[in-house]
């Protein structure tokens, strides 16, 4: 273990990785959002961070992390999107079908792209569908504009994609029978 450790008794950022495989995983903070609430003695003041986390390989999940300053709100952000990650099938660099989603106010349509395409969408959905893997994707966000409802109809879109081959397997037939 000495001879691991560099000066000052820190460890290398390649050591760290080998330790733990989710270093791979990269964040984004989506929104950032002051609360005041007013109590006896004035304004108490609080923030709730929405981050994206994914690896850019078909797993991303969201966190919405609450407290009095910034970086302890995505902190907890951060530790709720690893323990929400969710896997999205792939086909190359898009998406298997299109499909449209709604949660509460927002709507999110998400649409494959031929490749080169690159990721057509906007602020929240974009986040979501570049940590997820996707490179190629159309996508329109219709209803609500809320940061927190946009992401979550992208993360629950993601995950009700199916593969051809998962839909052959649940019916109990070919990929050719399905696809046709």
């Amino acid at each position: 273990m000495a001879e691991r450790r560099r000066e000052g008794g820190r460890r290398r950022e390649s050591d760290r990785r080998r330790d733990h495989p989710e270093s791979d995983i990269e964040e984004r903070v989506v929104n950032i959002n002051p609360v005041s609430k007013t109590v006896k003695g004035g304004r108490s003041r609080s923030f709730n961070a929405l981050v994206v986390v994914g690896d850019r390989k078909g797993r991303v999940g969201t966190g919405l992390g609450k407290a009095k300053e910034v970086s302890e709100a995505i902190r907890k952000a951060v530790e709720e999107g690893k323990k929400n990650m969710v896997a999205v099938p792939l086909v190359g660099t898009t998406l298997p079908h299109e499909i449209t989603v709604r949660y509460s106010g927002a709507r999110v349509m998400l649409k494959p792209a031929s490749r080169g395409t690159g990721v057509i969408a906007g602020g929240p959905v974009r986040a979501v569908l570049e940590l997820a893997g996707v490179q190629d994707v159309l996508s329109k966000s219709l209803g609500s504009s809320n940061p927190i409802n946009v992401v979550r109809a992208t993360m629950k879109a993601l995950s009700e994609l199916r593969t051809a081959a998962q839909v052959a397997e649940n019916r109990g037939k070919a990929v050719e029978e399905i696809v046709g």
